[in-house]
């Protein structure tokens, strides 16, 4: 059964281009995968994803000593963007 995320929406099974399934906790190079920013549009893709915790715009999870992600954190990251670019939100 999937589960529902804070919007209420019905989550589903997500794949990383490879075809390997995509975690619901995600380390940081996946976190970049899985927003696409290692797609050559951005020359720093490490640095872009900390700019967008910096700017709080996406939260990270420290487990230990790592920074992971969230899945739903990045699905909800990308749906604020969506409404941004689409001129819903200022």
């Amino acid at each position: 059964m999937k589960g529902k995320d804070k919007v209420g929406q019905y989550q589903t099974l997500s794949y990383f281009a490879d075809g390997a399934p995509v975690p619901d906790l995600l380390t940081e190079e996946e976190a970049i995968r899985f927003l696409r920013l290692d797609d050559g549009g951005t020359k720093y893709p490490a640095t872009t994803l900390e700019y967008y915790r910096s700017e709080g715009m996406l939260r990270g999870t420290r487990v230990g000593k790592r920074l992971r992600y969230l899945k739903s954190e990045l699905i909800n990251f990308l749906e604020i963007q969506t409404q941004r670019t689409n001129g819903e939100v200022s």
